[in-house]
Parts: structure tokens; C-alpha cells; sequence
């Protein structure tokens, strides 16, 4: 086995105190937290890092090989962060991330909360999961399914289409599903990102219960239908109000949304 790939992150902005940022599926750090820089930029210096099959971290171990074995755990996690602030000479930090980058900031939380002073979590992937992602991800024979299902797109869309006739989804999530899956490339990207991202699984009482001097800012698009409020609902529950924001956005405009919120908030 090779040895462990650093991940590629993108230095944006100036300010004096440090972000690490973590972006959402089919994104890189770059095209997520462009509105970070451009708001927040003078407040902090943002690594918005690559994760693993994204950007130019194309996997854990340096190639694109994947393997049943090929899994990002919470100790690998955990050294790589480590590695990082040690390389980078970071005692404290904030944290942000967008969707899938939820179960990243949320193993970031679980293992260096003593460190961490804001966490700004944007329709989080992680505090809760989607019986969906537990089948296609968790059992030999359904992963084979949900890798032929990315393989025959047309299929699941139709399927897909019948649903938002019956009123069981929404048009949205078909237009996302449609954008995601016509491309090989960004097919194999979601394919591995599940697959890899599975052991990242937390129980969200014992990791806030961590947080004794963190401030955890909750953020939630109105118009969401990828994540909504209840799929949070084990998060929300424990913050003030001033801290849990329900937004005027859809998934694809609610990062630049709550950077302006959080460019309020440091004011």
C-alpha cells in the first residue's frame, strides 16, 4: 500500500484567524467556498480542502484505485487533520461545510473540539442518515444495485419522474439527480464518495456534548429539497436560536447565503 496521500486544499483569503472548509459532492473547495473568500476573506485564512475523489485529491491512497477496503475512518480522519495543523502550525481554528462536507466538519468536531471555536454547518450530510445512503452503501449486495443504478441512469430517472408525479419528490431533486449522473466522471465520484464516506458515522448528542467552548451555527435552506430542517432535527434541537438559521435558498445558493449571515455575524 502506498503512502497516505496529503489532501489538496486551496488557500483563499488573508483575515487572522483560520477556516478549514469542507466542500459538498461534485465540488472542490475552490467552486464551494468562492463566497467565502470574497465575503470573509479579510476575517480569515480558509483552506477549503479537496476531498478524496474531488479536485485534485483523487484518492486516499495517491491514485484512483477504489476498493471495497478504500474507506476514509475517523482515525485516518484524524491523523490527516493532525498532520495538517501540526504542518501548518494551527492551534485554533473554525470550522465550515456544506453538505456532504458535514461528516468531515463532524469528525473534525469529534476529535478536536478543545480547538475549534465557531463550527458553521450548511445543510450538514451526517447529523442524521437517509435509509436510502444506508442501503446503497452498508450491504454487499444492494452497493452492487446502486453501482448498476449509477451505470444506467435513464432508468432512475423515469423512476424518478413517476415519483414527482405521484407527489413523492420534488422536480428539483430530479434536476439535481439528472445533473449529477450525466456524466461517467461525476457518476464514479458519487459511486466512491458513498462507498469511501460510510464509516463516518456519529452520534450527534455525544459529539455536541464535546463542544464545551464551541459555538455551532446551524444553517438551512427554506427551499431545500435535498436537506431539510427535520433531516437535522438531532442538531437543531440542542442550539439557541441565534444560532440555527433557516434561510431564504435552495441547496445550490445556500452557501453564498449564509456567508453573507456569517460575514453579519462578524460584524
Amino acid at each position: 500500500m502506498s503512502e497516505i496521500k496529503i489532501l489538496h486544499y486551496h488557500k483563499l483569503g488573508r483575515g487572522p484567524k483560520i477556516l478549514l472548509a469542507f466542500h459538498g459532492i461534485g465540488q472542490t473547495g475552490l467552486t464551494c467556498f468562492k463566497s467565502f473568500s470574497e465575503l470573509l476573506g479579510d476575517h480569515y485564512t480558509i483552506y477549503a480542502f479537496d476531498l478524496f475523489f474531488h479536485g485534485q485529491s483523487k484518492g486516499i491512497y495517491g491514485n484512483d484505485a477504489f476498493s471495497e477496503q478504500d474507506i476514509v475512518t475517523k482515525i485516518l480522519w484524524k491523523k490527516l487533520i493532525s498532520d495538517f495543523l501540526e504542518e501548518n502550525q494551527i492551534n485554533r481554528f473554525d470550522i465550515a461545510a456544506f453538505s456532504m462536507g458535514g461528516r468531515f466538519a463532524l469528525a473534525t468536531m469529534e476529535s478536536f473540539s478543545t480547538k475549534i471555536d465557531n463550527a458553521f454547518l450548511i445543510a450538514p450530510d451526517g447529523v442524521s442518515e437517509h435509509l436510502l445512503y444506508t442501503l446503497a452503501s452498508r450491504f454487499w449486495p444492494t452497493r452492487k444495485l446502486f453501482h448498476w443504478v449509477l451505470k444506467h441512469p435513464d432508468t432512475l430517472i423515469k423512476s424518478a419522474n413517476i415519483f414527482e408525479k405521484l407527489g413523492l419528490i420534488h422536480k428539483s431533486l430530479i434536476r439535481f439527480t439528472q445533473f449529477m449522473l450525466s456524466d461517467p466522471k461525476r457518476q464514479e465520484t458519487i459511486y466512491r464518495s458513498w462507498l469511501a464516506f460510510r464509516m463516518l458515522k456519529f452520534d450527534i448528542s455525544v459529539v455536541y456534548k464535546k463542544l464545551v467552548a464551541t459555538r455551532v451555527y446551524l444553517f438551512i435552506g427554506k427551499h431545500d429539497k435535498l436537506l431539510k430542517a427535520k433531516d437535522v432535527e438531532k442538531l437543531s434541537e440542542f442550539l439557541p436560536d441565534n444560532q440555527y438559521f433557516l434561510l431564504a435558498a435552495g441547496h445550490g445558493n445556500l452557501v453564498e447565503k449564509a456567508a453573507v449571515k456569517i460575514q453579519e455575524l462578524m460584524d
